[in-house]
């Protein structure tokens, strides 16, 4: 587990990587700001004892390392537990990561919880260590405004990830649809559902903060909060609308493959409407009786030739004027 505590108010900032759970315990009783963020969560043992400390109801800590939850608000009097979904892009991988963020907000410091570490809080810290914006001047309630926006936004960059691929998609769709861009279409949609579930949630989350009269909430951050709250609106409008894309490619790529099968059973019923009369030519000729008429004359194979070909032509040029070719 690593942690990594930041404290600060005013012209005051330190920022402190500590090696054991103990030495994060004086950080709790400051009359500073402070945020003790602990990446990974699979020591039973030491969130324990940070929840012993810290007075953090064991259901919490039982939803914080069970990754599993949906995006939600719980208020507990003392403090506030909010449980977040982080998403990054990764690129080698090529696809989506996500990772719960637990918040845990009381009057004095914010807990965050991670499952691994990475995350997309740099900005938030660099704004701390330089005292850029507000941020010091603020409450802790702005810190916990300020984590929430720095996921809310970080989600702007996989949308804009996801439409890449998808221009990318309706590319290769009118060029070459083969059946490998039908799964990249499949598997796009698979994915957009998961991002749906992890970002629908978060909605009424934002608005329960922005609604909820609790004390550890100054008024002066709704506004804060509603503009984040227009951020998860847009960014679940973009996901309905990729959606509609991807379920718009998916028609079309089964219409082209429709129209080319089509296309090529026009050929081949052309070639073999050409071929019947024909056929039909050559298999008159071709019974081995023996009084035919004329069987004896000199002209009669070049004839049949001749008859064969000029029907074909007519056929041909019959088409064409059709505008079947």
């Amino acid at each position: 587990m690593k942690i990594t505590c930041i404290d600060y108010y005013g012209d005051y900032f330190q920022e402190k990587q500590v090696e054991t759970i103990d030495e994060v315990f004086p950080f709790s009783n400051t009359s500073t700001s402070t945020w003790i963020n602990l990446d990974g969560i699979h020591q039973l043992d030491s969130i324990e004892k940070i929840g012993k400390h810290f007075k953090i109801h064991p259901l919490v800590l039982e939803d914080i390392m069970n990754t599993g939850q949906r995006p939600k608000m719980e208020d507990f009097n003392d403090y506030l537990f909010i449980v977040l979904k982080m998403l990054q892009y990764d690129e080698k991988e090529d696809e989506t990561k996500t990772e719960q963020v637990s918040l845990i907000l009381s009057s004095k410091f914010v807990l965050s919880f991670q499952e691994n570490e990475g995350d997309v809080f740099e900005s938030v810290r660099e704004r701390i260590r330089s005292d850029r914006g507000r941020i010091r001047k603020m409450g802790v309630d702005y810190l916990a405004y300020s984590l929430i926006d720095a996921i809310v936004d970080n989600y702007f960059m996989v949308l804009e990830k996801i439409g890449e691929k998808i221009e990318d998609i309706e590319d290769e769709l009118v060029k070459n649809p083969t059946p490998e861009v039908l799964h990249t279409i499949h598997r796009l949609k698979r994915e957009l559902i998961f991002l749906r579930k992890s970002v629908w949630p978060l909605r009424e989350v934002i608005s329960r903060l922005e609604r909820w009269d609790s004390p550890l909430i100054d008024k002066s951050i709704d506004i804060y909060l509603r503009d984040v709250y227009d951020h998860t609106i847009q960014v679940i409008d973009a996901l309905e609308t990729f959606r509609d894309m991807l379920s718009g490619m998916l028609d079309i790529y089964l219409s082209s493959v429709s129209n080319r099968m089509n296309e090529v059973m026009k050929v081949l019923t052309i070639i073999a409407t050409i071929f019947i009369p024909l056929t039909l030519i050559a298999g008159i000729y071709g019974m081995n009786f023996r009084y035919m008429p004329e069987l004896e004359s000199s002209w009669g194979y070049p004839m049949v030739y001749i008859i064969m070909l000029a029907i074909g032509a007519v056929m041909l040029v019959y088409f064409r004027r059709k505008k079947w070719l």
